[in-house]
C-alpha cells in the first residue's frame, strides 16, 4: 500500500529553546507569547466594544488604546490597524496548526493530520462562545472587517494546501500529473468544511458542541478525498507496487521505493530470481 510522504522537517518544538538548560528560554518565551496574547486580547475587546457603540468608522485608534489603557504605540506594538485588532488569535493558531502538522506521526493519514489542524481554529472561537458570536455579526456588517476574515482564512489554506502537497505520493497516481491540483481541492475542502459549521454555529448564538459537527463534516471531506491522497483506499490490484523486479539478459533489475521495507525488497528479488530459474529450466 502506498504510504503518504513522511516530512523530513525538524519539528518546531524541538528548535525552540533546545540549548537552554533547564527549558529557561523555552518558558521564558512561553511566558511572553501568554503576554503578548493577553494584551491583544484586551486591544480587541477595548475595540470590539467601541465598534458596537460608535460604528466601527467612527472609532479610532486612539479611543482604542485609551479604552484598553494603553498608549497608542503599544496598539501598534500588537496590530498594524484597527480592522486587524478584532482578530487578535488568528497569528497564534495558525503557529498551533503548523505545529500538529510538524509533529504529524508517520502511519497518519495526510488528511486526517490537516483536519485535526483546523481544530486548532474552532477552538480558538469556541473558547469564548460570546465573543465570537459579536464578532461574527460585526464582520458581517463591516465589508472592511468581512474582507480581514477572508485573508486570515486563506493563511489557513495556504497552510494545509502546502502540507497535502508536501505529502503526497506521486507514485500512486496513473492519470497524469494532477497531485497539484487534488491537494489545492482537498485543501480548499478541509476549510470549507470548516467554514460552514462555524458559520452555522455562530448563527445559532454558539450554542451545540461544534467540535463532533465539525467530525462529521470532515468524515464527509475524507471520504471524497481520502482515496485520492497517499494512496489510502484504493483498490489493493489499483496500487503501485513497493518494488518491482523483473531479470533480463542475466541481468536483474530492481525498482523499489525508498520506505519499501527491506524485507519486502528481498521477496522481490528472490522471486524474480527464481521466476527466471524456472523460465530457463522449462
Amino acid at each position: 500500500m502506498a504510504q503518504p510522504l513522511k516530512s523530513t522537517r525538524t519539528p518546531r518544538s524541538t528548535v525552540k529553546g533546545a540549548s537552554a538548560p533547564g527549558g529557561s528560554v523555552g518558558t521564558g518565551s512561553r511566558r511572553a507569547a501568554a503576554q503578548r496574547l493577553t494584551m491583544r486580547r484586551k486591544l480587541a475587546a477595548a475595540a470590539m466594544e467601541l465598534f458596537a457603540a460608535k460604528g466601527y468608522d467612527a472609532t479610532t485608534v486612539d479611543e482604542i488604546a485609551a479604552t484598553a489603557g494603553v498608549a497608542r504605540r503599544t496598539f501598534f506594538r500588537h496590530f498594524r490597524s484597527k480592522e486587524e485588532a478584532i482578530f487578535p488569535d488568528h497569528d497564534d493558531t495558525l503557529v498551533r496548526a503548523e505545529a500538529v502538522l510538524d509533529a504529524a506521526p508517520a502511519h497518519e493519514h495526510p488528511l486526517d493530520t490537516v483536519c485535526r489542524g483546523i481544530k486548532e481554529v474552532i477552538r480558538m472561537y469556541a473558547a469564548s462562545p460570546a465573543v465570537s458570536v459579536e464578532r461574527y455579526r460585526l464582520t458581517r456588517e463591516v465589508p472592511t472587517l468581512r474582507e480581514r476574515e477572508i485573508a486570515s482564512v486563506a493563511r489557513y489554506e495556504r497552510l494545509f494546501t502546502r502540507y497535502l502537497l508536501g505529502h503526497f505520493d506521486e507514485r500512486a497516481h496513473r492519470d497524469g500529473d494532477v497531485d497539484p491540483l487534488l491537494a489545492e481541492v482537498a485543501a480548499s475542502a478541509v476549510v470549507t468544511a470548516h467554514n460552514h459549521v462555524l458559520r452555522r454555529w455562530l448563527r445559532a448564538g454558539g450554542q451545540g458542541d461544534v467540535e463532533a459537527q465539525l467530525d462529521q463534516a470532515f468524515a464527509i471531506v475524507r471520504k471524497t478525498f481520502g482515496s485520492g491522497i497517499g494512496g489510502a483506499g484504493r483498490p489493493a490490484e489499483d496500487r503501485p507496487a513497493a518494488a518491482r523486479a523483473s531479470v533480463s539478459d542475466e541481468v536483474l533489475v530492481a525498482v523499489a521505493r525508498t520506505d519499501a521495507p527491506l524485507s519486502e525488497v528481498m521477496r522481490t528479488i528472490e522471486r524474480a530470481l527464481q521466476q527466471d530459474q524456472e523460465t530457463h529450466s522449462s
